[in-house]
């Protein structure tokens, strides 16, 4: 029983000192890891560029294209389609000729008129030889006053009935014209609605066609109240310029601001902007929504690439290059601009900041500086 006794402690001494070893190698590895950390080992990072110059001011918002005209066609007569003169999704010019309409019966109409107005003329041309004639017999005493006068009435009334005649043939003239549907506007055409031979009528809800004018068009987009001031004195210094980019394009398309709607909405406390775009090449499409950069002046400023920025719980910072060690520097960021970041505090301008890498870094960390690669660089190089 002793024997076994003393086979159990000589056993747990052994753990104890095999564990008590292994702490040691571990609280070793682990010091000298620390100290090549603080000491020896070096961070290769990519650096930029602190820079104090112009940098826009700008607001951002989402907008939508809507064109300045847009003309929905309808039938003015009651008839029948001949003929379709457009295809779909076509430009059209101010006065071409988009649809023909069957204006037979106006036309035999128009025809009927123009006799009638013949025939009154022709009347009346003989009226007035009555009152010539009969003016010389009672000036001789041939013929009693009352024959003169009944001539003076009848001229009186064919010249009745010449304007009435005239002024129905205008009328029918001017319901003819509508039968050569015209495009009143120079714009894109949307699909026709109706074909040849299509029964059309006045009542009728839905157009034969559309056209949207296309150059120029407006963007409308809703800023928040607050901006409303210094918008309104970029529009009064003409300093107000409005670039749009259409999701997915990398083309931007440019422009002016033209219009603040006159009242807020008290709902949302938004104010409605309008923007003119020129847009001859159609890059903007009429509902299409996009985003818009409206530039309102231009101030000095310290920017750094917005890759430099971090953040933490206690705000923003970025990891500063001094002596070959990274230095953590607390900023304030006031807003981004493109791929640089304006900050109104923290930095001067000239300082060499750290734009990538700063996830092995902490303060007093040894670092390896290279100049950051220009965008697209790693894209190229996969390809």
């Amino acid at each position: 029983m002793a024997k076994r006794k003393w086979l159990l402690g000589a056993a747990v001494l052994a753990l104890v000192v095999v564990a008590l070893f292994a702490r040691g190698l571990w609280t070793a590895e682990k010091t000298d890891a620390r100290a090549q950390g603080a000491g020896g080992r070096v961070v290769p990072v990519e650096i930029g560029k602190a820079e104090r110059k112009k940098v826009p001011v700008r607001l951002d918002a989402l907008g939508t294209v809507t064109p300045i005209a847009s003309v929905a066609l309808k039938a003015r007569v009651d008839t029948n389609i001949t003929a379709v003169h457009f295809r779909d999704g076509a430009h059209v010019n101010q006065g071409d000729k988009l649809f023909t309409l069957d204006c037979r019966v106006m036309d035999a109409q128009i025809t009927t008129t123009e006799g009638a107005l013949a025939r009154d003329q022709a009347q009346l041309a003989g009226a007035e030889r009555d009152v010539t004639r009969y003016t010389d017999l009672v000036a001789k005493n041939a013929t009693p006053v009352v024959n003169l006068d009944n001539a003076k009435t009848q001229t009186d009334v064919y010249r009745a009935a010449i304007k009435s005649s005239q002024g129905l043939l205008e009328n029918l003239k001017v319901q003819r014209s509508y039968c050569d549907v015209t495009a009143p506007i120079a714009g894109r055409m949307s699909a026709a609605n109706v074909k040849v031979g299509s029964f059309v009528r006045q009542a009728d809800l839905t157009p034969m066609a559309t056209i949207n004018q296309m150059a120029p068009v407006y963007v409308s987009f809703a800023v928040p109240q607050k901006n409303l001031p210094a918008i309104r004195q970029a529009i009064a210094a003409e300093s107000a310029t409005i670039q749009v980019a259409v999701p997915g394009q990398t083309k931007r398309a440019d422009g002016q601001v033209s219009m603040i709607e006159n009242a807020v909405d008290s709902t949302t406390g938004m104010a409605m902007i309008r923007a003119t775009m020129p847009n001859t090449d159609e890059m903007l499409w009429p509902g299409t929504l996009v985003t818009a950069e409206v530039t309102l002046r231009f101030e000095e400023a310290v920017v750094v690439p917005s890759t430099a920025v971090q953040v933490s719980q206690t705000g923003s910072f970025v990891f500063m290059v001094d002596d070959g060690k990274a230095k953590v520097q607390p900023v304030t960021v006031e807003r981004q601009v493109g791929l640089e970041t304006v900050v109104t505090s923290g930095l001067k301008g000239g300082e060499t900041v750290v734009t990538d890498g700063q996830l092995l870094l902490s303060n007093g960390t040894r670092v390896s500086p290279r100049p950051a690669k220009p965008p697209g660089s790693e894209k190229a190089a996969g390809g």
